[in-house]
């Protein structure tokens, strides 16, 4: 086995679609549509697991997250330039300092983690 993609819900596909471009450069690669849905998968360019972002067609209501206890992290060869350029986009939600790491908000509210790498 091995990891293939994750999946988020999304109320308006172009606007995540421009978001998850500025905000992590992920960019689509493959897209597929469905009978009331589309589904586009971003990557990263250097490997095989790929975000997917489902949209519903018609949907209107905020997808509910839970307690949101969950979230999807990337790394970062430049901590420092991607928390500025965050900080930027006003999408920072919360930093832990001491770890070296902070998390941003994306249009539906997920939490992503931005880690330096190692």
């Amino acid at each position: 086995m091995k990891f293939d993609h994750f999946n988020f819900n999304v109320l308006d596909l172009e606007k995540s679609l421009a978001f998850y471009k500025e905000a992590l450069g992920l960019e689509p690669v493959r897209r597929k549509e469905g009978d009331g849905f589309t589904l586009v998968y971003l990557g990263d360019g250097t490997g095989g697991f790929a975000l997917e972002l489902t949209w519903m067609h018609g949907r209107t209501e905020k997808y509910d997250l839970g307690e949101g206890e969950f979230h999807l992290a990337l790394t970062t060869a430049d901590i420092e330039a991607a928390h500025k350029k965050h900080e930027q986009m006003g999408c920072i939600c919360f930093e832990n300092p001491a770890m070296g790491i902070y998390f941003i908000e994306d249009p539906d509210g997920y939490w992503i983690e931005i880690v330096p790498q190692r």
